[in-house]
């Protein structure tokens, strides 16, 4: 129970990876954190094959200030969250106050929406790799980068690792 007492917010939006969202999702709780899902003002969500999501929250309620950290899941989510201000604001307060966010596959987008890039290093899907750079990331293709509070990876084969330094960073 290496989490417990911490505050997690793990961001959905419609088009969700399923396995970037659910293996966070009950690894955070295993560790004894307390979850918070957070839409984009739904209470329903569909990953890419059809599985859906509850959300806890809507965005707009939040704030970085109670919470210890954010996830942010991959999939095609990542481009309809970075529409919403108040999902934008919430990342961007999140890293700005050095707490933990993690970006996994297309989640980088929701990253250089929060214009938090530059001079990071950071990897991704290789798909929006030319999207960070062009944000003023230093992109490596590497299973998991950890760059202060930052903590990026590429897809789902990467999950062990990227949650065992998200785990890892929100426990100190």
């Amino acid at each position: 129970m290496e989490l417990k007492g911490k505050k997690i917010i793990i961001l959905i939006e419609n088009m969700y990876n399923e396995f970037e969202y659910w293996y966070p999702y009950y690894r955070l709780k295993e560790a004894g954190a307390e979850v918070v899902t957070a839409g984009t003002g739904s209470r329903q969500y569909t990953s890419k094959s059809g599985l859906p999501a509850k959300a806890d929250a809507d965005a707009k309620n939040l704030t970085a200030a109670d919470f210890d950290g954010i996830v942010i899941p991959g999939g095609y989510a990542p481009d309809l969250m970075r529409r919403n201000p108040d999902m934008v604001r919430l990342v961007k307060d999140t890293f700005d106050a050095g707490k933990i966010v993690a970006a996994i596959c297309h989640a980088g987008w929701m990253l250089a929406s929060a214009k938090i890039l530059a001079n990071r290093r950071v990897t991704s899907f290789f798909a929006i790799k030319d999207d960070l750079i062009h944000a003023g990331a230093d992109w490596t293709d590497a299973e998991v980068v950890i760059d202060g509070n930052l903590i990026t990876s590429r897809t789902p084969d990467d999950l062990p690792a990227f949650m065992k330094a998200v785990i890892a960073a929100l426990a100190g």
